[in-house]
């Protein structure tokens, strides 16, 4: 069985002025296929690492299944992705109680945008958790944000 996966996403509108000091790494992301149901097929570039992940719809709690690939297999998909990519740079910004928020900043088409998402270890953990004034608005299961739709939508 798949994670499941519970996490609180937020629309950023000012970049902190500290993020460069924190640990990133550039996501190449595409979608290989996206349901109508909201299931997601997508293939991501990280460094080195390529992997292939598999989501259930978006919302508040998600099944996810991931599995590294080799590059050609890759290369081989992500040439399915055309029209439906992302390029962002993703920043580790630690929080409190042990939490971590994953602050994405995006390029290309997408340049300007920034959103972070907080994943808990339950529901409870994120019902419970209050954001710093700097995630901004909240913006979890709005799907504009949702990344396969700015992969294939743009900018809301």
């Amino acid at each position: 069985m798949g994670d499941i996966e519970v996490e609180r996403k937020f629309l950023i509108s000012e970049r902190p002025p500290d993020l460069g000091e924190h640990p990133s790494r550039r996501i190449d992301q595409g979608y290989v296929a996206v349901g109508e149901d909201g299931v997601e097929v997508r293939v991501r570039r990280i460094g080195s690492e390529t992997v292939l992940t598999v989501k259930s719809a978006p919302g508040l709690v998600r099944v996810e299944e991931e599995f590294a690939i080799e590059e050609p297999r890759f290369d081989s998909l992500w040439r399915l992705t055309d029209g439906r990519r992302l390029v962002k740079t993703r920043y580790l910004v630690p929080l409190a109680d042990g939490l971590m928020a994953e602050v994405d900043e995006y390029a290309e088409a997408l340049s300007g945008l920034m959103t972070a998402e907080v994943e808990f270890s339950s529901v409870e953990a994120s019902e419970a958790f209050r954001a710093p004034a700097w995630l901004g608005e909240e913006v979890t299961g709005d799907e504009r944000y949702a990344a396969r739709s700015l992969a294939m939508e743009g900018r809301p």
